[in-house]
């Protein structure tokens, strides 16, 4: 019998970590995010959920001539925008599977 009343204590701190889990899910999605390339020509504004909101473009950033430049701007800033987004999930996420087997 006293297996059984340590197994709902467990059972209930599950409950709480689940609902602290996506709380803090759900805290992340809704935080934005802004990556830069070169000096702020170009920014991307993302999600928690990897979702891009905003892109800003400098117009000097743009020349007809060197299409593949900007590309390259969108890409570095988009790429900075998911690095700062991957850094946070694991700091707030991540201090839920410490010490937890197999996560």
């Amino acid at each position: 019998m006293r297996g059984m009343g340590n197994m709902q204590g467990m059972m209930k701190q599950m409950q709480k970590m689940q609902k602290e889990m996506a709380t803090s899910q759900e805290d992340l999605n809704a935080r934005e995010f802004v990556g830069v390339a070169n000096g702020n020509m170009v920014t991307v504004t993302l999600t928690g959920d990897k979702k891009m909101k905003d892109i800003a473009i400098k117009p000097e950033a743009v020349d007809p001539e060197d299409v593949e430049m900007l590309q390259d701007l969108i890409i570095l800033a988009t790429n900075d925008a998911l690095e700062k987004v991957e850094i946070e999930t694991q700091a707030v996420m991540g201090k839920y599977t410490k010490g937890i087997p197999g996560l």
